[in-house]
């Protein structure tokens, strides 16, 4: 940018604060803020306490929260902000899930949002039913070859990928852990979203013969009684058998937690809102840590850098998990790829130059 030039003005628009909880939406706008330092960026901030420290860059807009959770409440508040802000920006770029309320909003969008020009990440789609009610907000961005195949067959028109990004300083490559092997699922209690799937597959890798600790860390939605829902996973353990195991709630610090693992198995049958190649499994892969996942279209994007199983098929999953705990060789072999594929896919430098070309492109 030349310095007689004037920066552009952005406003990230999520249906919670940037400093709240650390979701997929919110992740991914806060990425794009970190990426672009020439850009002068308008955020939504949680107000009056936060879950996190704020970004130090652009102009929070304070929106009354008491955890920082996407609740109705904070839906309408960013929605009204929204709506005044996007009149007093250059371009609107729109982190929001497709979910039950945003066909509705989607067709609201010229009275919400309205000339400007409008990008409008999808980190996940809810429900693929929802897509045939939907209009597209402007320049759509899917984090998947798979969902832009989903995005296009729905008449979403131009779309381009943009993968997510993870910071290679921040999760750096690391030796494997010495002592009894830990075995991760990272999630939500969400139907199919494969905390069951990853007991029966745990099940399955003890009965052929492996011996390690399964940690399942489990971050709630918002109106879930998560102590219950932790409380039934830790009968539903016992009852099926496992002999070691542990019920975490919300991590705070990922990092310690991904350092000390051997494995991430993560096998959903559907990921819901989630991100299409969920941050967790990016960051185990940057910091050497293979994963097992289930064969979902979305996780094509990893090739071999991965093992996959067919989705609800814990007994060959639990072999997959059998057969990794056992070959060190193996195991140091997708360790490396797993990391290769992050610097070479999921950098930041890529990240960062793909949105300011698509900033530029509609800014011009």
């Amino acid at each position: 940018m030349r310095p007689d030039e004037r920066r552009p003005r952005v406003l990230l628009l999520t249906s919670s604060p940037l400093d709240g909880p650390d979701g997929g939406e919110v992740r991914l706008a806060a990425d794009v803020l970190g990426a672009l330092p020439d850009v002068d960026f308008v955020w939504f901030s949680q107000w009056p306490s936060r879950r996190r420290p704020p970004p130090e860059r652009g102009r929070p807009v304070r929106v009354l929260s008491r955890d920082g959770l996407p609740h109705l409440p904070e839906r309408v508040q960013s929605a009204a902000a929204g709506t005044v802000w996007a009149r007093r920006v250059d371009l609107v770029h729109a982190f929001l899930n497709v979910g039950r309320v945003f066909p509705a909003f989607s067709w609201l969008r010229p009275l919400l949002l309205g000339g400007r020009p409008v990008v409008h990440t999808v980190p996940g789609v809810m429900d693929t039913r929802f897509l045939k009610h939907v209009r597209p907000l402007g320049t759509t961005v899917a984090v998947s070859e798979s969902m832009a195949r989903r995005l296009r067959s729905s008449n979403f028109g131009d779309v381009r990928v943009i993968p997510p990004m993870i910071g290679l300083e921040e999760w750096p490559y690391l030796p494997r852990p010495e002592g009894f092997p830990v075995v991760l699922f990272a999630g939500h209690h969400d139907p199919h979203g494969g905390v069951e799937a990853a007991i029966d597959s745990a099940v399955e890798a003890q009965r052929a013969g492996a011996r390690f600790r399964l940690v399942l860390a489990m971050r709630g939605r918002p109106g879930q009684d998560t102590a219950t829902l932790d409380e039934a996973l830790r009968e539903r353990a016992g009852a099926a058998g496992l002999t070691d195991f542990e019920v975490r709630g919300f991590v705070e610090d990922m990092h310690a937690l991904i350092a000390a693992v051997h494995v991430l198995l993560f096998p959903p049958t559907a990921l819901g809102g989630r991100t299409d190649i969920p941050l967790t499994v990016l960051q185990a892969l940057a910091s050497g840590r293979p994963a097992i996942l289930s064969d979902l279209p979305r996780f094509a994007d990893l090739g071999h850098a991965v093992l996959r199983a067919p989705a609800g098929d814990a007994r060959r999953t639990g072999q997959q998990l059998a057969w990794l705990l056992d070959q060190p060789r193996s195991w140091d072999v997708l360790a490396e790829r797993g990391r290769a594929l992050v610097e070479d896919h999921f950098g930041p430098e890529r990240f960062a130059a793909r949105y300011a070309a698509l900033y530029r492109e509609l800014l011009s």
